[in-house]
């Protein structure tokens, strides 16, 4: 689906401007080194966080979407490990300082129990978790993301999910979102960052 939708875009699907989220939270890079951004399309967030100093590691399903994240981190001048792979398929051995999920909310409420297990599985001791995605109000605004609530992101359900970790920003709120054609007006949006218990 992700290719199909990619490959008949002429250009960058959702911008090439990192999403507000990351920019208006610098302080989650904090003393990271090395990140993963996954399902990370064409590369926006990845490519922002490279720009910031950090090892970037970022995967997508979509041919398209890697080919274009690496164009992107080559106009920006910086690296980028971006590779094609399904979720299934990626290697969560790694640990990364910090793990980026944004608007990664194509997983129904039982695949995305595996994605919560398998970033949880990724980041080092002491290290952060960046989730930012929609709402279940989101769905009566049509304004991106999937059409089903059972999707979306509660406060509880992300507090339950990372249960024993340092909550450090959870918040909704409702923003105007203008990144390119794929999420564009009024949008319900929501934000978790949280540490993982044990020292660095």
């Amino acid at each position: 689906m992700w290719e199909d939708r990619y490959s008949q875009e002429n250009g960058y699907l959702f911008g090439t401007a990192p999403a507000g989220f990351l920019t208006e939270n610098q302080w989650v890079v904090g003393e990271c080194e090395t990140a993963l951004c996954v399902a990370d399309g064409e590369g926006r967030n990845a490519v922002h966080l490279a720009r910031n100093g950090l090892r970037v590691t970022a995967f997508d399903g979509s041919p398209t979407a890697v080919a274009r994240a690496n164009d992107l981190a080559a106009q920006h001048g910086v690296a980028l490990d971006a590779r094609v792979s399904d979720w299934a398929a990626f290697d969560w051995r790694g640990q990364y300082d910090l793990v980026v999920g944004i608007f990664i909310q194509f997983a129904n409420p039982e695949f995305r129990a595996q994605q919560f297990a398998d970033m949880q599985a990724a980041i080092r001791s002491g290290g952060r978790i960046a989730l930012h995605g929609y709402r279940p109000e989101q769905v009566a605004l049509g304004t991106g993301g999937p059409p089903d609530a059972a999707n979306m992101y509660t406060e509880t359900l992300l507090r339950d999910a990372f249960a024993g970790w340092q909550i450090e920003r959870l918040a909704s709120y409702e923003r105007d979102v203008q990144e390119g054609r794929g999420h564009s007006g009024k949008s319900a949006l929501i934000d978790l960052v949280a540490t993982k218990p044990g020292a660095r």
